[in-house]
């Protein structure tokens, strides 16, 4: 499937007998289309506080957001601070350096995924608020 995030978790074995006896009886495909159903009722059942946070937050993005070399010091050259905020994707190019991401960015409030180098990664912490 694309776009999806592979994630690990725990599970007591008789939870884990339940999904194999739903899957069997045909009321899902198998044990991740169970596991998947169930985030997406929980995350119903909160959409409120969901949307009163991505409301609430000024310049909040959702999806892929992807900085590059060139867009951070473009902002650099105009001496803009950006506060990134959002769910989704993060994806600071391989090329970009960590002081560059210093310099640019401002507070960082990320859910989700980072695909970052291991130095910008720990820019990206020490900036999360």
């Amino acid at each position: 499937m694309a776009d999806m995030e592979k994630i690990t978790i725990n599970i007591a074995p008789v939870d884990l007998g339940r999904i194999d006896v739903l899957v069997e009886e045909g009321f899902y495909q198998n044990r991740s289309d169970l596991i998947r159903a169930a985030i997406r009722r929980e995350l119903d059942q909160h959409e409120a506080v969901l949307a009163a946070k991505t409301a609430s937050s000024a310049g909040w993005s959702a999806g892929v957001v992807r900085y590059s070399r060139t867009d951070l010091e473009r902002m650099a050259r105009e001496s803009q601070k950006v506060d990134v905020s959002g769910t989704g994707s993060l994806i600071i190019e391989a090329d970009v350096p960590a002081s560059l991401v210093e310099w640019v960015f401002g507070r960082v409030k990320w859910y989700g995924t980072v695909d970052a180098s291991p130095a910008v990664r720990r820019v990206l912490d020490r900036k999360r608020n």
